[in-house]
């Protein structure tokens, strides 16, 4: 379902390269690409994935973006930080695909296109309250209750326009939220024995979360209305706030992503987990040992 771009030269204001010739934001140059790149929004977290490395080749520290490059049982993996968000996520993978696919010194799309694998390891809370805390979660669907697709054009199955609309109907949104399922390839590697899992991805992590602190929600009954949703057997398990657009773009630029979520909350329960960190190390060492 990749979109074929159009060949023509792309500006220096479009594409902003440093004087060095890497990304602007990334500050990465293509010799820095591995075909398998595993995502993290903490930056601290690329730490605990490169620690396992058995050599680590290169870093680079630029804003969140933080990098790692090395080998995990004689193969080349990069792993790098994000930040938050769906925004971050757009600057990620857009820039990650111009070092695969453009011509960097021509400011031109290869013809030949590259197509990597991108796992996203992330941190996520339970809509479901037989999602244990600790578990680890595989997202087949992402539903995004972000904007971001209000600017590309992404093709949708007739399954993830109905399941649009009807969430969009069930929690009376001014928008339509974009539904995108991630790799299926990936999906079946990296998540065997792991729940599968429908993630909803938010633009924040208070009120578009339904989550109230200080200030009164708009939609105060989100978290249940999203909990009991049900579209011939497909449930909404869990929250977080990048997924959706992690899958959307990688089904538009041609990527094969997945996203393992480890589960250290359960927001029906009202409970957190007591060490959400060894969730998260245990999840890490499972996807090195799948890739």
């Amino acid at each position: 379902m990749a979109l074929i771009l159009s060949m023509a030269k792309i500006h220096e204001s479009e594409l902003i390269l440093n004087p060095d010739g890497s990304v602007y934001h990334l500050n990465l140059k293509p010799a820095h690409l591995s075909d398998t790149i595993i995502s993290v929004g903490d930056p601290t977290r690329v730490y605990k994935v490169s620690q396992h490395f058995d050599k680590l080749e290169f870093e680079m520290n630029r804003r969140e973006f933080i990098t790692h490059i090395g080998s995990y049982n004689g193969k080349r993996i990069t792993v790098i930080s994000t930040g938050m968000g769906t925004d971050n996520i757009e600057i990620f993978l857009t820039e990650l695909d111009a070092l695969a696919n453009i011509d960097l010194k021509k400011r031109e799309v290869k013809e030949k296109r590259r197509s990597l694998k991108i796992i996203r390891i992330g941190t996520s809370g339970a809509l479901q309250e037989d999602i244990a805390l600790g578990s680890h979660l595989i997202s087949d669907y992402a539903v995004g209750l972000d904007t971001l697709m209000c600017f590309y054009d992404l093709p949708a199955t007739d399954l993830e326009k109905t399941v649009g609309t009807e969430v969009q109907e069930q929690l009376g949104l001014p928008f339509t939220p974009y539904v995108v399922q991630g790799s299926t390839l990936l999906r079946d590697k990296i998540g065997d024995g792991m729940i599968m899992g429908n993630t909803v991805t938010c633009p924040g992590f208070y009120a578009p979360q339904g989550r109230k602190i200080r200030l009164p929600l708009k939609y105060p009954k989100l978290m249940q209305q999203l909990n009991y949703y049900n579209h011939n057997g497909l449930w909404l398990t869990n929250f977080e706030m990048e997924t959706a657009g992690y899958y959307a773009l990688g089904r538009i630029l041609g990527h094969e992503i997945i996203s393992a979520n480890a589960i250290i909350a359960n927001r029906i329960k009202n409970r957190f987990s007591k060490n959400p960190g060894k969730v998260v190390d245990s999840l890490i060492k499972k996807v090195l040992e799948r890739i």
